[in-house]
């Protein structure tokens, strides 16, 4: 069961990492490679002493020369093959069932998928729901991450539509009761 926190506060992910995160995930937008790097070293630290998959968000160099063990990629993202070559584990994102099959193609770690809900992360972009989940995690053979309005009352809700985990943005903060509910979800 993944608990995938995103994040751009370091208190953030001290609370999610405190909470069960097992992967975290830089999202510092419309930085350069250096700022990333330069800015993302507490947060490699944070994860490297609480033995949590340290994940940089659509930056392949900045995940390299941070020593992260992993990068998450967007449709619109490259460095897939600079990834794989790396051993970096690669996420990738799917907002629908055509782009989930192409992602899963690439043969990922996980398909980050959303969003189920309505979010302000994903403004304008329509929630494809849990009918919509369950049919891309039905379609692919990649373990899918959920996103996107995820809270402790809906996580369970993913992973009986099909997930593997979710990932939280704003309920990073209580990342504890989610991991809760995907405990109890798994039993």
């Amino acid at each position: 069961m993944i608990l995938h926190a995103l994040v751009d506060d370091l208190r953030v992910a001290r609370g999610a990492i405190h909470g069960g995160a097992t992967h975290v995930q830089l999202r510092l937008k419309d930085l350069s490679t250096a700022e990333l790097v330069e800015q993302g070293r507490p947060f490699r630290d944070l994860c490297v002493s609480a033995s949590v998959t340290f994940v940089v968000n659509d930056d392949v160099e900045a995940a390299l020369r941070l020593g992260a063990d992993g990068v998450h990629l967007g449709s619109d993202d490259e460095g897939i093959d600079r990834a794989r070559e790396a051993g970096l584990v690669l996420g990738l994102s799917a907002q629908n069932v055509g782009e989930a099959m192409a992602a899963d193609h690439e043969h990922p770690d996980y398909l980050g998928v959303g969003p189920v809900w309505a979010t302000p992360i994903k403004a304008g972009v329509p929630p494809l729901g849990l009918d919509g989940l369950r049919e891309i995690c039905e379609s692919v053979v990649t373990p899918v991450v959920a996103i996107g309005g995820i809270d402790a009352t809906k996580a369970a809700l993913c992973l009986e539509a099909g997930a593997a985990g979710v990932a939280v943005v704003r309920a990073s903060v209580d990342a504890g009761a989610v991991r809760t509910a995907l405990e109890r979800a798994a039993v």
